[in-house]
């Protein structure tokens, strides 16, 4: 068994974190971000990792900074075979990558070198890749461009959102990751470099992407809901009770139909895009919960004719 430190913050890193521990692997600590104010009362939440490693009586480090010289000397006293990086967060310099005896494995949720960066999952549907990979790689200095160690790949339906991608890589990275780690115990983890070409970089969502842009072809439109469901969300406004009001699609499908870009063609919420249409299927008006297009139409009357924006 090895001696581990777990570096994560969201809920993707949970199943890995719980694996690590199902193998019997010695947790030395867990390093996540801060607790951030959230919710309406803005009361500050520890992370889910945090949760997680509190619920298991597992020791926690929230620092801001792996930079300063004191966090790097405490980093290397934990005396770690290997650090497990799951969607930490954090930078780590040279002196903390190079602390643990076997240096640091991280999970990325893409088939590298194929979108290197912070969100491979959504950019992956948002360009309608069919399939994508849980990657192992040993972590060096640059964005993703360590050696694969372990990679598995994963099919992207045609109808897949991100959220359920998100769920079923994070089950899937981490079973690779212990299978990497009991590998590691072996001597028998070998890691490639990766291949010069096909490097695409996975850059964060910017919240002007959400707007739907119903001038582009139906299947650009449909891939970028897809990849932006269920956070942050696609949306366009629309005029509702005396104003406007944005209303999120947390699902459509391809559909039939021909118009201007953004006109409702029919009473089921089918939409004419650039090329092809779009019907919308589940949607969530701003400050409501997430309804199924029959029931959103029940409240908000949206007849043929109707432009969207």
């Amino acid at each position: 068994m090895l001696r581990v430190v777990f570096m994560g913050t969201p809920d993707f890193a949970v199943p890995t974190l719980g694996e690590i521990l199902g193998q019997g692997h010695e947790v030395a600590a867990v390093y996540t971000q801060p607790p951030r104010k959230a919710g309406r009362g803005m009361s500050e939440r520890p992370s889910p990792v945090h949760d997680f490693a509190n619920a298991h009586g597992l020791p926690v480090r929230t620092p801001t900074s792996l930079k300063a010289q004191g966090e790097q000397e405490a980093f290397a006293a934990l005396g770690a075979d290997v650090a497990v990086v799951v969607a930490y967060g954090l930078i780590l310099p040279r002196p903390i990558l190079d602390a643990p005896g076997h240096g640091c494995l991280n999970l990325h949720a893409s088939r590298l070198p194929r979108w290197r960066g912070a969100a491979p999952i959504q950019r992956a549907i948002m360009a309608g890749d069919t399939e994508t990979a849980a990657t192992v790689m040993r972590m060096d200095e640059g964005l993703d461009t360590g050696p694969v160690c372990l990679a598995e790949r994963v099919p992207i339906g045609p109808e897949t959102t991100a959220g359920e991608l998100h769920d079923a890589m994070a089950a899937i990275g981490a079973t690779l990751m212990a299978r990497a780690l009991a590998a590691l115990s072996r001597g028998a983890l070998d890691c490639v470099p990766q291949p010069d070409g096909g490097v695409t970089y996975a850059v964060k969502i910017d919240k002007a992407e959400a707007r739907i842009d119903f001038s582009l072809p139906a299947r650009e439109v449909h891939d970028r809901i897809r990849g932006l469901s269920p956070f942050p969300g696609a949306w366009f406004e629309m005029e509702t009770g005396g104003a406007r009001r944005r209303v999120k699609v947390l699902a459509a499908t391809l559909a039939e139909g021909n118009g201007a870009p953004g006109e409702v063609l029919d009473d089921a919420l089918t939409i004419a895009c650039g090329e092809g249409a779009i019907r919308l299927v589940r949607l969530q008006r701003e400050g409501k919960a997430a309804a199924m297009a029959q029931d959103f139409l029940r409240g908000h009357k949206v007849p043929a004719g109707t432009v969207l924006a």
